[in-house]
């Protein structure tokens, strides 16, 4: 058994991480039904799946300049777009999104212009990471 503070600390990393996603994927589809007035289930896992992995990114690579995090935070978004979507939309035939009509798009799955705007939406993230760590879960790490 592990000692009470190891298991005090696993529960604060469970309760955040917890806390992460869910804040992730009520705000992600928050967003998609702002931004297009519909979304999907599976939109809300893959924004608490991303914006967990967001968190991260700022919580552990400090140093490394904002946009090289961001550009990191686009790629992983970016990627996971064209797994989901290859999956979901073009195996499972459930057609939640379709950029074919965009420019510069593989699959209509991902497209350069979305890739843009989630390298720019990394910048908020990045800041609104800092916040909840400091107030949310009263840390400076």
């Amino acid at each position: 058994m592990l000692p009470v503070e190891n298991q005090v600390e696993a529960l604060q990393k469970m309760t955040e991480s917890f806390f992460i996603c869910l804040f992730g994927g009520v705000s992600y589809y928050g967003l998609e039904m702002l931004w297009q007035g519909t979304s999907h289930w599976s939109m809300a896992l893959c924004g608490a799946i991303g914006f967990f992995h967001l968190y991260r990114i700022n919580r552990r690579y400090l140093r490394i300049p904002l946009p090289l995090r961001a550009l990191m935070g686009a790629c992983f978004i970016t990627a996971m777009e064209l797994t989901v979507g290859c999956i979901l939309n073009l195996g499972l035939g459930w057609n939640i999104w379709d950029y074919s009509a965009l420019p510069l798009h593989f699959l209509g799955q991902i497209c350069l212009p979305y890739s843009i705007l989630w390298f720019l939406l990394c910048f908020p993230v990045a800041a609104l990471s800092r916040w909840i760590r400091r107030v949310v879960f009263l840390s400076d790490a």
